[in-house]
């Protein structure tokens, strides 16, 4: 039988510490929806908000308080009796309300910040928790600015608050200073150094500034932290906080090394993230871990190859597992032929191998221009280069001058019957110089019935697909092109429809050799 891993406590702080940060404000109903879906995510502890802040906070808060039902909701709180008072107001109706105090511990904040003494600090601190336990036993000490704070003070306010009644101690990070090394010694330390620490559990609360929030939040829980505080997509103050969707990952996926579990509810990270992006406005990076555009997407060409034996070759985590539908191949020119024919596979094309090279081939000329193939643009490759009739008119080569104050002009150079032919002629617009040149060259003056652009893809680098219509004899004889150059569409566009033409030319004298 497998051992139970120790269960470490997840403590969200996006409503406070990340709706802190610049451009992530929310109103009251936001807040409440975005809270609501944390606890889906069975998020340990939700803090709430700092209701003395403002009465807009206060309202949200309480609002919080009053929603939820398994999650403890935490109200932040200065070491002042009417900061405490007014938080527990805000979340008294709460199912499993928290009070958390702070105060500065280290001396550049006592002196700068506080213009006190270590001394007045440490009253304030036993003042503030003794007076939030006259309101719940469920009280939060955090001793702000924690890692530069010296050792043998810290232990000392850590030791008092706990006799006072702190039953979790925060160790923060506050302004993302310390080391993965120096941060799990700093919590091993004190759990040696603090004679009651075992009464209290120990939390960690850390800043990216340094880029090492989360490495840190980790090295801390092996070294004795039980609690860890963070935030969707590791949102906060300057840099941000540690990333909840990171830590918990790491735990999940490395618990052959962290030995420790979480109660998350992994497949809710994705939703989770996403609905803070919709709220607020703003996404997260491409490139940011676990929920990422780009987290679970592939384009190399070798990369497309192994996952496509074996997830577990490029992934170390299934996508489903943070509520990603799937990895997402990414068809650009780092794309081998492998990814190329399992998505036509994929697509219901079945080509032979010198279909795929021809395909391939015409892919990487796109890709080249394009910053992502997709499924239409495969599509039209495919249409265009495979199941297009034989062709009597090939384009070779198409340069176009044109603008407000330039004659619009067309160099064409075509291959017609296997021999290269080249003009050049004038026109009212681009496509109209190009098609007058052709016409030229073919010896053709069908009539042009339609002429029509629509791009297969978003985008400014979208492939272009044009449509025309032209008369032949009784019949209307459809033409279509494809090119990130639109004037190159239109003009392939065009020789389509002639070459259709031709074909119903052979047609029409194979009936007639036939009797048919």
């Amino acid at each position: 039988m497998t051992p139970r891993k120790e269960k470490i406590l997840i403590f969200d702080t996006t409503l406070r510490d990340g709706e802190q940060s610049p451009g992530f404000t929310m109103n009251p109903e936001e807040k409440v929806r975005f809270a609501r879906q944390l606890e889906k995510l069975h998020v340990d502890i939700i803090e709430a908000g700092f209701p003395v802040a403002s009465e807009g906070d206060f309202i949200s808060v309480r609002q919080i308080a009053r929603a939820l039902t398994h999650a403890q909701v935490a109200a932040l709180a200065r070491t002042d009796r009417g900061d405490i008072d007014r938080a527990w107001k805000a979340i008294k109706d709460a199912a499993k309300p928290r009070i958390h105090t702070f105060i500065s511990t280290s001396d550049i904040h006592i002196k700068h910040l506080l213009h006190m003494t270590r001394k007045q600090v440490l009253t304030r601190a036993c003042e503030a928790v003794r007076h939030a336990w006259e309101y719940t036993r469920n009280v939060e000490f955090s001793a702000q600015d924690a890692t530069r704070t010296d050792r043998k003070f810290l232990c000392e306010v850590v030791e008092a608050v706990i006799e006072c009644g702190a039953t979790t101690v925060n160790i923060p990070d506050t302004v993302g200073y310390t080391t993965p090394d120096e941060y799990g010694e700093l919590i091993a330390f004190l759990v040696s150094e603090v004679k009651n620490i075992g009464n209290a559990v120990i939390a960690v609360h850390c800043h990216d500034d340094l880029g090492m929030a989360v490495a840190n939040s980790l090295s801390a829980l092996k070294n004795g932290a039980r609690q860890v505080e963070c935030t969707i997509n590791g949102i906060g103050e300057r840099a941000g906080n540690a990333s909840l969707e990171e830590i918990v990952m790491a735990l999940e996926t490395r618990k052959d090394v962290l030995g420790f579990e979480t109660g998350i509810r992994t497949r809710q990270l994705y939703p989770t993230s996403k609905l803070l992006t919709d709220i607020t406005g703003i996404p997260v990076q491409p490139n940011k871990a676990i929920v990422g555009a780009n987290a679970f997407a592939h384009e190399s060409g070798i990369h497309q190859a192994g996952l496509a034996r074996d997830r577990m070759t490029y992934e170390i985590m299934k996508p489903e597992s943070v509520g990603i539908a799937d990895s997402h191949i990414v068809l650009g020119k780092h794309s081998g032929r492998h990814a190329i024919r399992e998505k036509l596979k994929k697509m219901g094309f079945d080509l032979s191998k010198d279909e795929i090279d021809t395909v391939f081939r015409r892919f990487k000329v796109i890709a080249d221009i394009k910053k992502e193939i997709f499924d239409d643009d495969l599509v039209t490759i495919v249409t265009e280069d495979i199941f297009r009739a034989p062709e009597k008119y090939k384009l070779l080569y198409l340069s176009v001058t044109c603008g407000n104050v330039a004659i619009p002009t067309a160099t064409v150079k075509m291959e017609i019957d296997g021999k290269p032919v080249q003009d050049a002629n004038f026109g009212v617009g681009p496509v109209d110089a190009t098609y007058t040149t052709i016409r030229k060259l073919t010896k053709t003056g069908h009539r042009l019935l339609k002429y029509q652009v629509n791009a297969v893809t978003e985008g400014i680098d979208a492939l272009g697909v044009v449509s025309v219509q032209i008369k032949y004899n009784d019949r209307i004889v459809a033409g279509r092109g494809a090119d990130p150059d639109v004037i190159v569409a239109s003009a392939k566009a065009y020789i389509n429809a002639l070459n259709r033409v031709e074909s119903l030319k052979t047609f029409a004298g194979a009936k007639s050799s036939t009797g048919a």
